[in-house]
């Protein structure tokens, strides 16, 4: 049972990251859905290493720069994995006049205008929340917010229908999907470094996270019926975008 759980969390930090792990022995079709209980700590971990090079770069620039460098180093640690699902969910979404139309705008690996104008806000306005807040209260957030991130993007693969073609995604969706202990399991593993941050703040990075995921779970319902791997990386990043600017709010 142990050794199981160690092999799902490296199986996802191998799916979500870019960093070394030790090589798995075997790997079964339904290991990446099996291992979204971990996703969270994997974003724990490309938080904490995010904030380490904010600590470390506020010693010696302004926060506007230390935040660029802390954003900089967790898109390099996933190999920019999320902002690609972001980017290509607001191409597809916004260029597309079916269904269809919008899956095949959002395998194609050009990003589009729409793609381009979310990347700029959304990364952008991370910079300014963290460049906004004292360097160990940015640093919490960042750990905070990667991990609320990937929790949220587990919600959706259990509330929310496949919408793509699971023959051609990077996630492998199985028949029966991510179990309600897993999604409880992954919460869990979000909430612990919540417990370090301003409570009422705290409650406000959710609530406006919360909104901006629901949008877009919502649109994507709408014009695509359902999720897709891209999709839930969209999830991710507008989710950890709004638990920075409640946090920032105020403080």
């Amino acid at each position: 049972m142990l050794r199981r759980q160690v092999e799902l969390f490296f199986c996802a930090v191998q799916f979500l990251t870019r960093l070394p792990t030790p090589k798995l022995s075997r790997f079964e079709p339904d290991w990446t859905t099996r291992s979204a209980r971990w996703f969270p700590l994997v974003g724990q971990i490309v938080g904490g290493l995010s904030a380490l090079v904010l600590l470390a770069a506020a010693h010696f620039w302004i926060s506007w720069i230390a935040a660029l460098l802390a954003v900089a180093a967790g898109v390099l640690i996933t190999g920019a994995f999320h902002e690609d699902g972001l980017a290509d969910t607001a191409d597809g979404l916004g260029g597309g006049q079916t269904p269809e139309r919008r899956l095949e705008i959002m395998k194609d690996s050009r990003v589009g205008t729409y793609g381009v104008i979310a990347l700029v806000l959304v990364l952008g306005l991370k910079v300014a929340a963290l460049a906004s807040l004292a360097p160990v209260i940015a640093a919490l957030a960042l750990l905070a917010a990667h991990g609320a991130g990937r929790a949220a993007a587990v919600l959706v693969m259990r509330l929310s229908p496949y919408a793509g073609d699971a023959s051609v995604a990077k996630w492998k969706p199985v028949p029966d999907g991510v179990r309600w202990g897993e999604v409880l399991m992954a919460a869990l593993i979000a909430v612990w470094p919540m417990v370090f941050l301003p409570a009422g703040n705290l409650l406000l990075g959710l609530g406006i996270g919360g909104v901006l995921a629901l949008a877009v779970v919502f649109l994507a319902r709408r014009l695509l019926g359902g999720h897709t791997g891209d999709v839930l990386g969209a999830v991710e990043q507008v989710f950890e975008l709004g638990f920075l600017l409640g946090l920032a709010a105020g403080l």
